[in-house]
């Protein structure tokens, strides 16, 4: 085996930043510590305000943020209504999002604001050097969908300082305006000393012209810069600053004029122009038509400041090496190998990248440990809701957390459940940022080992969720998808390492490449990367045994192991929050002596993932220890849920005359030992599952696979939300473990490979369709129409169809001997 030299991978990660070693390259542990700088410099800036349209922010908790508020102003009456700030589900939108982007250069998005008349382009790249994380700019290109040349746009660029530091600006300015581009200069602790430039863009911009009084005093053809100071905490609503100050100029605007006379609303709508010092600062420009300007932040310490001339070539550049990259790593199979299948792909991951969010701020934890969540007793949700009524939730934190989310407008915060499937995508164009966004989610863990649910931090993300939900709760638990996500990249590590010889070497790529998979690439790093957080691993693991066990010895269950048994706490009668899968029908009543078999599956999933940590890591004891769980858990699936008569697995409870039973209800649940892959290719359970997905009167659907069969009576009931949409990530799971089954030696290859061909293609088919047809992503797809439902631009885990178009179309295995 050849792996490459510290020296050469470390020359090509500190490139990749600027960065300049002045030690000993061929030292491993310089390496680790100058990858993990590069690694930090790269991801420092990015669109990482994940509920703005576009707003831009570094990984730093209290600094610099900016973003772009934009209106029609050609009414009085709807112009407020007409500004867009943060994203929204009915605001006019017909599609927008990312058509390219990497995060470590920079991509291109486009808004189809219908409501407004206007198409936005927006081209944001990071360019490195220096110590601060480089450089960065945006260009925004802005046309009336219906060629209005005359139409008014309102664009307002704006940035805030929170923090120690200072903002303000320096260019020479009249009473009614700034001529020119508009120069904001600023420092912090973190961020050294920087300007902002916003260009007054190329001479075919126009602005609107009025014979009004007002115009003479205020023309329109110069920026209008407001300077403000306004409590640190409330920065993040800078909508409803901009808007305060616009009402102080409309105010004035009225009494000056009168409501018979009053200023055109182009005129009217603007701030009133007070360039300085403060720690908000609003550029707003007025245009006519199709426009263009030029926003840099240049980093004092960059080699030099950042130009147009420099945005212009990195746009194309940052689009070229996207495209080179995708095409490389995640390129469509057969039959999606076709331009609008890969257009397609690529804004998928796109989005998905493109609404990673950094948060900093504290949380609401109920840390009362009433004894009601131990869920001990008969009617125990009803002793649970009580003690839920009457807490008193205290605030902890600040914490950071750097995460993808579900969906921009409806969900822009991170999901414990979500973000394992977030990271099939992208662990595969970018290893090394999904183990950064893995790594920020543990630690976060608290003294005893647990991570909350629902990552709610601070006031802006509190402001997108209802009071009753903010609440988190140190017993409950969610599914352990980030495990998922780690045995994904400890088969990369072994694939690597069982290479002969390096596929290519990093003295000839792009730099960038070598940030995106350095730890895959070098032992060294993937062990230092383990090592650092394998403590808070195990810690999580044991917090799930301890808290989440279930009673098996206590109802007289027969059971390979008396321990490996498990149950969710947290449910409802209807609901199990907890399992991710809410409304699926579980037993009724609920009962303390449940065991659930999504819950041991997901145990099963963790423990093999940690066997093979424990293995790589050479800790021999806990290799030891993960292995005999793994058997336990293996066995007691079978025993404890499987049910002969129904041939299928199912959730267990304890009857009315204490007496262990099984509830069956075919769907998600009943196949969950095969979606975490605890089902081998010669299990005997295997066939009646694959009979289960392929029934068209039970799971199959020419759109995928329902989350309940079609002859349960709770199908298509009461909420709906998992009794029959068709769900991306749970059809993820079964697709991939389609192909694995399809792709080993047993007896039900050929059903398995059949089964996968025709979902995949399915599955694809119908989520493109509905992105072509109406511009978005769905949570979830109708069974019957293939519609998509719920909510829209849910660009998280309906993102796996990147992995569902790259993985291959399987041809019919040659007969064995075996076989024959």
């Amino acid at each position: 085996m050849r792996h490459l030299k510290p020296s050469i991978l470390l020359t090509s990660i500190l490139s990749a930043t600027g960065i300049v070693a002045s030690e000993d390259p061929n030292d491993v542990s310089i390496l680790i510590r100058e990858a993990g700088r590069a690694n930090n410099d790269s991801l420092l800036w990015g669109p990482y305000k994940s509920n703005l349209y576009f707003g831009v922010r570094p990984r730093i908790p209290k600094s610099l943020a900016a973003g772009l508020i934009w209106g029609k102003v050609d009414d009085y009456a709807g112009a407020q209504q007409n500004f867009r700030h943060t994203c929204e589900q009915n605001e006019g939108m017909t599609g927008y999002g990312w058509d390219e982007y990497d995060i470590r250069k920079g991509g291109r998005e486009t808004i189809h604001d219908a409501g407004n008349n206007l198409d936005l382009t927006i081209d944001f790249i990071k360019v490195p050097g220096g110590q601060h994380g480089g450089s960065w700019g945006f260009r925004v290109k802005g046309t009336p969908s219906d060629g209005d040349a005359q139409q008014p746009t309102s664009m307002i660029f704006y940035s805030t300082l929170e923090g120690f530091g200072q903002l303000g600006v320096e260019t020479e300015s009249s009473e009614n305006g700034i001529e020119g581009d508009v120069k904001l200069e600023g420092s912090s602790l973190e961020l050294g000393d920087f300007t902002i430039d916003v260009t007054n863009g190329p001479n075919t911009n126009t602005h609107p012209r009025f014979d009004h009084q007002s115009s003479k005093d205020k023309p329109l053809d110069r920026s209008i810069v407001a300077s403000v100071a306004f409590p640190e905490e409330q920065l993040w609503q800078a909508k409803g600053i901009f808007f305060t100050q616009m009402k102080t100029q409309v105010d004035e605007a009225l009494e000056e004029y009168g409501k018979e006379n009053i200023p055109p609303p182009a005129q009217l709508f603007t701030v009133p122009h007070k360039p300085g010092h403060g720690n908000a600062h609003f550029v707003q420009k007025v245009f006519s038509g199709e426009f263009q300007f030029d926003v840099l932040f240049s980093s004092g310490s960059a080699p030099e400041p950042l130009t147009s001339e420099v945005l212009t070539k990195e746009i194309k550049a940052a689009s070229e090496s996207f495209s080179e990259t995708f095409d490389q790593l995640l390129p469509p199979q057969p039959p999606f190998d076709k331009p609008k299948y890969s257009k397609f792909s690529k804004a998928m991951l796109s989005n998905l990248v493109g609404g990673i969010g950094f948060f900093h701020g504290d949380d609401i934890v109920d840390r009362s440990a009433n004894p009601a969540y131990e869920e001990e007793n008969e009617g125990f949700w009803e002793e649970t809701a009580q003690a839920r009524a009457a807490v008193q939730p205290v605030l902890e934190g600040p914490k950071d957390l750097f995460t993808c989310v579900p969906s921009r407008p409806f969900f822009p915060r991170g999901f414990l459940w979500d973000e394992g499937f977030h990271l099939m995508p992208v662990i595969e164009y970018d290893t090394d940022l999904a183990l950064e966004i893995i790594k920020s989610w543990f630690h976060l863990m608290d003294e005893d080992g647990w991570i909350a649910r629902e990552q709610i931090l601070g006031q802006e993300a509190r402001s997108k969720v209802p009071p009753e939900f903010t609440i988190q709760y140190p017993h409950y638990a969610n599914p352990p998808t980030l495990f998922m996500a780690l045995e994904t990249f400890m088969d990369k590590v072994i694939n690597n390492v069982n290479k002969s010889t390096e596929s290519e070497t990093l003295d000839n790529q792009d730099a960038t490449a070598s940030l995106r998979s350095a730890t895959v690439r070098h032992p060294e790093l993937s062990q230092a990367y383990l090592r650092s957080f394998y403590p808070l691993l195990k810690k999580h693991y044991n917090w799930y045994r301890n808290t989440q066990r279930g009673e098996i010895s206590s109802y007289d269950r027969e059971a390979f192991s008396t321990k490996e048994g498990y149950r969710w706490r947290g449910r409802s009668v209807q609901h199990i929050l907890t399992s991710g899968i809410d409304d699926y029908p579980r037993a009724q009543p609920p009962h303390p002596g449940e065991l659930h078999v999504d819950l041991i599956s997901w145990m099963g999933m963790m423990t093999r993932t940690m066997r093979r940590i424990a293995q790589n890591l050479g800790e021999e004891d806990d290799v030891e220890e993960f292995a005999y769980y793994e058997t336990a858990i293996t066995r007691n699936i079978d025993d404890l849920h499987w049910d002969e008569k129904e041939q299928t697995f199912c959730d267990a409870t304890i009857d009315e005359y204490e007496e262990s039973v099984h509830v069956c209800h075919k769907g998600y649940i009943s196949i969950f030992p095969f979606l975490t892959g605890m089902l081998g290719p010669d299990s005997p359970r295997l066939k009646p599952v694959l009979d289960l997905i392929g029934d068209p009167d039970e799971l199959w659907s020419d759109y995928g696979i329902r989350s309940l069969s079609k002859k349960d009576k709770f199908y298509d009931t009461d909420e709906n939300y998992w009794r029959s949409p068709v769900w991306i990530n749970i059809n993820y799971l079964v697709l991939k473990n389609l192909h694995d089954t399809a792709t080993a030696s047993g007896p039900h290859r050929e059903r398995a490979r059949e089964l996968y061909n025709t979902l995949r293609k399915n599955l694809v088919e119908n989520i493109f369709r509905e992105w072509q047809k109406t511009g978005f992503a769905w949570e979830q797809y109708n069974p019957d129409t293939g519609n998509g439902q719920r909510t829209q631009h849910f660009t998280g885990w309906t993102s796996m169809v990147v992995n569902m178009m790259s993985m291959s179309e399987l041809a019919a295995p040659a007969t064995t001997h075996d076989e024959l």
